[in-house]
């Protein structure tokens, strides 16, 4: 079971915040280090200093890391071009030596694109679709070949399909809860499907519905990659445990119904309930960035039991 540390900047953090967390990440042996891609805070915090870009952030780490794999869960398909996210993630790619991967959705939150002027699409989806066969499409492209794509929401002519990623083919993740189109899509483009915030028996059924689409579209289920996003709050002690909750504004209880939380072998526990259904990999949503004893103690009580 890799974990990995996923981060949701817009709830309040620095470049510098971020940068120490990644370091921690990889200091602690946990395997990447991903971000979410939003523009405005959520719930009730004040998000200061201000949002953060995810690919400039990405790029920085890159640079300031050597071993992690570095990603979004998930970009949002309408806060980019999809000619100009191939560039960037290529170039991310290229800075890193080959660690970047890159997670797409299609976009679902209306009051950050107004605060930021961007528009907001009633077609997300379709155009999602569109982006993923672009992305992938280009970077695909031989070198010294051009690509070409004409669709609804977007139009490509005579593309150089430049630059190239580091790697011969970055990961791309999808995930989601639909029960029809999701599962279709991550068949057709998804070397990852991540399920967030789901109980098992919902990952269960959704891990299913994906092997299903896959062996569909021509693929063997197994070729795809199974995981979850979950809240993490795990502590020493009970006393330990409920700190962490409040700094993070949750109950325990809750905590431990919806995620990740409590003592070090509850989390070793329910994580293998989640292994048992398939999940090979787990993104620990982890909110309170200037706590890197948590981290650390995830590492050594709880990492070091599933290794």
């Amino acid at each position: 079971m890799d974990l990995r540390i996923f981060t949701e900047p817009q709830q309040g953090a620095t470049y510098d915040t971020l940068l120490a967390v990644a370091k921690a990440t990889e200091d602690l042996g946990f395997d990447a280090f991903f971000r979410s891609d939003h523009y405005l805070r959520m719930g009730d915090v004040d998000g200061l200093p201000g949002p953060t870009d995810a690919w400039i952030t990405l790029a920085g780490l890159a640079r300031e890391t050597r071993r992690i794999r570095l990603g979004t869960l998930m970009t949002a398909a309408t806060f980019r071009l999809p000619g100009v996210l191939a560039i960037q993630v290529a170039q991310v790619d290229q800075m890193s030596g080959g660690r970047v991967e890159l997670g797409l959705g299609a976009g679902w939150f209306e009051e950050e694109h107004k605060a930021y002027g961007i528009p907001f699409p009633k077609e997300k989806f379709a155009r999602l679709e569109e982006q993923l066969a672009i992305v992938t499409g280009l970077w695909a492209t031989e070198v010294g070949k051009s690509f070409d794509f004409h669709g609804a929401h977007y139009d490509l002519t005579d593309s150089p399909a430049l630059p190239k990623p580091a790697q011969a083919k970055v990961p791309v993740l999808i995930g989601g809860h639909g029960a029809t189109r999701t599962p279709r899509l991550a068949a057709q483009y998804a070397d990852e499907f991540n399920m967030p915030f789901a109980s098992i028996e919902d990952s269960e059924r959704q891990f299913g519905r994906v092997r299903a689409a896959a062996e569909t579209e021509g693929r063997r289920a197994d070729d795809l990659t199974y995981s979850n996003a979950l809240v993490v709050c795990v502590g020493r002690d009970g006393q330990e445990v409920a700190r962490r909750a409040a700094a993070i504004g949750r109950e325990v209880d809750e905590l431990k119904v919806n995620g990740l939380a409590g003592s070090p072998a509850e989390v070793v526990d329910k994580i293998g309930r989640y292994a048992e259904i398939g999940s090979q990999r787990i993104y620990l949503q982890v909110l309170d960035l200037t706590d890197l004893d948590h981290l650390e103690l995830i590492s050594s009580q709880v990492q070091s039991q599933l290794s």
